[in-house]
């Protein structure tokens, strides 16, 4: 058994109470602080993340060892959650280049898809090469999604299945954003990736639409008429916050509570120093246009429990939150403009701080509106 990423521990926790010794070795891989004890029989290793480190390495190093000479009798069983692109990691170019790559792409805007394109061709554990090293062992592969569309080889940069852009360069991506690239990374993003894989079965095991139905139900046991927006927000997190304020003006005062759901994964342009991450910024981006409504909120939170590089899983305004901050003398949009929504909402009480889940199935944007 081989779980990575932020909910590995909770996965595999699972799959050993349902196994058993069924399971003759095993390996976790998750985030820092995301370990909740040991678990009997099973290596536990904490390695970086949205940023590969050392630990990252030695990680995907162990897993390797675990699952050389295998034959065509045994099985693995593969837990992927999202993070596994970060904390399971060997680099076909220097660590120190990944980690520069990585961080420049995080901060471009760039979406996930374009993120992992490139990241999984600077692996040699990505973009199905792990579970082409498992051959010709079967490997059945249990996902938890945390990208729109539920794509297995977008998942943790795809561990277990065939890249869907398989025959295609990342050099495009890498162009598009400037990225500074050695002549071996270079040529890592011209190469192909592994063409086939049939002694693998992909099968995805909850996603962001769960996570809504399920918002929709604890919204709707509370008495709020719910509408389910998207499954699929992708903009940026302004751009959705914004959004979000602009449909609690049209509705808000009208005598119905009404709940409105997004979930999906918005991005953010770093244009400034600050600390905060996406859902933060998508709640601070609505504190205008919330303005003077009364009995109108809206929060945004990542189902992992944390938000960008930060202790906060997200962040929540309401109809007093511009004036809280300006009496502060905090203008939100000079803090957005730094990418400082942490310190801001920090100082208006709107953090929200749940630790970490255990889980990660993409973010959930909310707008509640009492009256």
């Amino acid at each position: 058994m081989l779980a990575v990423g932020k909910a590995a521990w909770r996965m595999a926790q699972a799959a050993q109470q349902a196994l058993g010794k069924q399971i003759s070795a095993g390996l976790v891989v998750t985030k820092y602080g995301h370990r909740e004890g040991p678990l009997d029989g099973i290596e536990i290793i904490e390695a970086g993340h949205p940023v590969p480190d050392e630990n990252s390495v030695r990680a995907a190093q162990r897993a390797l060892l675990l699952t050389q000479n295998l034959t065509a009798q045994d099985t693995v069983l593969l837990l992927i959650s999202g993070g596994g692109s970060a904390l399971f990691e060997l680099p076909r170019i220097e660590l120190d280049e990944l980690q520069h790559i990585t961080q420049r792409l995080l901060a471009s805007g760039a979406d996930i898809t374009e993120i992992n394109t490139v990241r999984k061709r600077l692996s040699a554990v990505k973009g199905g090469r792990l579970a082409a090293h498992c051959a010709p062992a079967h490997v059945e592969a249990l996902l938890l999604s945390d990208v729109l569309g539920d794509k297995p080889d977008t998942i943790a940069s795809g561990l277990s299945a065939v890249d869907a852009t398989a025959g295609d360069s990342a050099l495009p991506i890498a162009e598009r954003y400037k990225l500074p690239l050695s002549t071996q990374a270079r040529a890592c993003l011209a190469q192909p990736l592994p063409q086939a894989l049939p002694h693998v079965h992909n099968r995805v095991i909850g996603g962001v639409s769960i996570l809504c139905r399920h918002a929709a139900e604890a919204c709707a046991a509370l008495g709020y008429r719910v509408e389910i927006l998207t499954e699929s927000l992708c903009c940026t997190a302004r751009d959705a916050g914004i959004f979000l304020a602009n449909i609690a003006q049209h509705y808000a005062g009208r005598g119905e509570k009404r709940a409105f759901l997004a979930g999906g994964e918005t991005v953010v342009r770093l244009t400034g120093h600050g600390k905060g991450g996406r859902n933060q910024e998508l709640a601070l981006a609505a504190a205008e246009g919330l303005r003077g409504l009364a009995g109108a909120a809206v929060f945004s939170v990542g189902s992992d429990g944390t938000d960008g590089p930060t202790d906060a899983a997200g962040g929540y305004v309401d109809g007093s939150t511009y004036d809280t901050l300006r009496a502060q003398g905090i203008s939100i949009p000079q803090v957005l403009a730094d990418n400082d929504a942490y310190h801001a909402l920090r100082a208006c009480g709107g953090l929200i701080v749940t630790g970490a889940t255990g889980t990660n199935v993409n973010d959930l944007s909310v707008l509640l509106i009492e009256n």
